[in-house]
């Protein structure tokens, strides 16, 4: 569950969906997902946007917006491009930043109400 329920919050905050109609807009679908994990500067501001610590880019306030909905739907209003990104980021913060991927899940699924939806994927 802690993969796929932070993996959604954090694919919402690299492509910034932003909640409209059925899917999500695929207007930041092709934002570099890699360039993002290998830069310490642009990964803690979009953390630390989501944590409430710093300023937001539009993008990261449209982030924070979609975060509850793609949670609750499984991202069912995802692009196909947009849940692999769900799982690179998911995976890496894993692998790599253990303690920021238990913040996140500590805002955004505080009771793991999500924890059995997304256990399988694990």
């Amino acid at each position: 569950m802690k993969f796929l329920c932070i993996a959604f919050v954090v694919a919402a905050f690299l492509l910034a969906i932003a909640s409209a109609g059925d899917k999500y807009t695929t207007k930041y679908d092709n934002i570099d997902v890699d360039n993002i994990l290998k830069s310490e500067r642009l990964l803690n501001n979009y953390l630390n946007c989501l944590m409430d610590k710093g300023s937001c880019s539009p993008e990261g306030q449209e982030l924070k917006k979609a975060i509850p909905d793609a949670l609750q739907t499984e991202c069912s209003k995802c692009s196909e491009k947009q849940k692999k990104a769900v799982d690179k980021v998911a995976h890496f913060l894993i692998d790599n930043k253990p303690e920021q991927w238990k913040q996140l899940q500590a805002k955004y699924d505080p009771d793991n109400v999500y924890y059995g939806k997304y256990k399988k994927h694990l």
